[in-house]
């Protein structure tokens, strides 16, 4: 079995899931009342943990400090330099210094923490919002939810175990006025019956070196960031963004930044799982760098009742196909709607716009992100806490959009680049598929477990 490889398949993987102890983590299965945490009321404040400050945890601060009776009482983050530089952003957008721990362990246990933001690498997703859950923490968790198909069936079934809690997934588009607009304009008839989505990302990513093994700065911790991965020797380009292109820690673009694009497409056309996932693309540039996995894909979903998805994935080209550097094309009997992060417009079936909006200023393609939705969706995610609202995106939501992505990437390092899914349990036909592509296998003492 080698390491991308996973025994939990079917009623093994829930047997595993009750059996195993989380071990070096030294978190246990707590008590009902400290599980589901304290309550909080409509107007209450919630007390707040950003994990990870780089990327995507400074939009969080910053989306925090525009929420009203929010505190952030700590920050966290392993590397020591990027750590400072989160403080400072912190103090800027907050007006005041939150507490700085390295290890997020400790903070889950800590008493004047609410919820956590968890903006770390995406094979920490599932693991970290275990941990939260378990300390009766509510959790927003960036996408993608998980870092395979096994991870996403897991927080589906820890949210339904800690169903008291909050959990959100990062996939700020389902907190758009103008999304949730046109998708009900789509779910009423508007452009006729839907019957095909296509989604897509192209970017101009540059040549990755060529990674050598270093000793660790004394600055950045090694071992923790690798948290739930095997342990392997640290490579001089791991401090920022290029673990995002190694299968070990990344899980390609289609869930890095494909997940929010899927979703939005998923949603439009009320589909869940698919009957099957057809995949063609592979590493078109660069070939001699350090980037390990694709950076061109073509994906296509079939769904029950006829419904095609379509991914068009581009990271290293920025070629703007369809006019735009990110979004979904919904196409139905009836005309036609293009909807991304910039609003949408409406065409009817001879291609004339019957119309338009525009939304929320959000980073399109840039490192990070941020902008009005994101402060939109951390917005909901608070109010969701106090009972004011429901979370837009769920685990429930969000882990199934994630699975799609995780589809293409497990189609990808098939031979066939083609796989069978049971459309009622979302689980790939092929046994064999199951065993090499579900899930992986973690490092002694750090599996998740319900």
């Amino acid at each position: 079995m080698n390491e991308e490889s996973n025994y939990l398949t079917g009623a093994s993987r829930r047997s595993f899931l009750k059996k195993t102890a989380i071990g070096a983590a030294g978190v246990a299965t707590l008590s009902s009342a400290k599980s589901y945490g304290a309550v909080i009321g409509a107007n209450s404040k919630v007390r707040v943990a950003v994990i990870g400050l780089k990327r995507r945890g400074i939009p969080h601060l910053e989306s925090l400090a525009a929420v009203k009776n929010v505190e952030v009482t700590y920050v966290c983050e392993v590397d020591g330099k990027q750590m400072k530089k989160g403080l400072a952003t912190a103090k800027k957008a907050l007006g005041y210094t939150p507490k700085a721990v390295t290890d997020m362990r400790e903070i889950v246990e800590k008493k004047d923490v609410d919820a956590v933001m968890l903006a770390i690498p995406d094979h920490w997703h599932a693991y970290g919002t275990m941990i939260g859950a378990q300390n009766g923490k509510h959790v927003y968790v960036e996408k993608p939810c998980s870092h395979n198909l096994a991870e996403d069936d897991f927080l589906m079934d820890l949210e339904k175990k800690y169903k008291k809690l909050t959990f959100q997934v990062g996939v700020q588009q389902r907190s758009s006025p103008e999304t949730i607009e046109v998708i009900k304009a789509i779910h009423g008839g508007a452009i006729g019956d839907v019957y095909k989505a296509t989604t897509f990302y192209n970017n101009g990513r540059d040549r990755v070196p060529v990674p050598k093994v270093v000793t660790p700065p004394s600055y950045f911790d090694w071992e923790l960031w690798q948290g739930p991965a095997p342990r392997r020797e640290f490579l001089d380009i791991m401090e920022d963004y290029m673990w995002h292109w190694n299968w070990h820690w990344g899980t390609a673009e289609a869930a890095n930044n494909g997940t929010h694009e899927l979703d939005v497409a998923r949603w439009a056309l009320g589909v869940e799982y698919p009957t099957s996932v057809q995949t063609q693309g592979g590493k078109e540039h660069f070939k001699d760098d350090g980037w390990e996995m694709y950076d061109t894909m073509m994906a296509s979903f079939k769904f029950p009742g006829g419904k095609l998805l379509q991914w068009d994935g581009k990271s290293r080209n920025k070629y703007e196909t369809y006019g735009a550097g990110r979004g979904s094309i919904i196409y139905g009997t009836d005309g036609t709607v293009f909807v991304n992060r910039d609003g949408y417009k409406m065409y009817d079936r001879g291609g004339k716009m019957t119309s338009e909006r525009t939304g929320d200023a959000e980073a399109g393609t840039a490192l990070g992100g941020g902008g009005g939705m994101t402060t939109r969706h951390i917005r909901n995610f608070i109010e969701s806490i106090r009972g004011n609202e429901s979370p837009k995106a769920p685990i429930s939501v969000g882990a199934v959009s994630t699975h799609l992505a995780n589809y293409i990437n497990a189609a990808a390092k098939s031979k066939r680049q083609r796989l069978m899914v049971d459309p009622k349990t979302g689980q790939l036909k092929d046994k064999e598929a199951m065993k090499m592509f579900w899930g992986r296998t973690y490092e002694p003492g750090w599996e998740l477990t319900l």
